[in-house]
């Protein structure tokens, strides 16, 4: 079982599972729980696989949704990873623009569900570039 963030030095890596559906987000091994605990709010779902060597833990764009939502969700989650200061990769074919500034709009009124208390002191987050992964603060 491969981990494309360990993979690609990021925080968290997007993308579709090949051959399926499903929308992952790899964080690297042995990830701080503060990362996981915000995808667990952005509305990712975390999954689990125990094995006799390391503990494998990802997340997923919840399946029952359309494709247009998993899209939503997984771009909606951009801009507070990024304003928590990780370096997160996105494919273009995954990334939905409006969803992008919605969800900056939400951090700037505190509507989001991660936005942090002094998160409207601070610039918005500018859309990531999905060729190379977003500096680290």
């Amino acid at each position: 079982m491969g981990n494309r963030a360990d993979a690609e030095g990021s925080d968290v890596e997007i993308y579709r599972n090949p051959l399926t559906d499903t929308i992952h987000a790899d964080t690297p091994t042995g990830a701080h729980e503060q990362l996981l605990a915000l995808l667990d709010a952005l509305g990712l779902e975390r999954k689990t696989e125990v094995t006799a060597g390391p503990v494998y833990v990802w997340h997923e764009v919840p399946s029952h949704l359309s494709e247009q939502e998993k899209k939503k969700v997984a771009t909606r989650a951009l801009p507070s990873l990024l304003l928590a200061g990780y370096v997160v990769n996105i494919p273009d074919d995954l990334f939905d623009p409006v969803a992008y500034q919605e969800a900056v709009a939400d951090i700037r009124n505190h509507r989001h569900p991660a936005a942090a208390p002094s998160a409207g002191t601070r610039p918005a987050p500018k859309a990531p570039s999905r060729t190379a992964p977003a500096a680290r603060r």
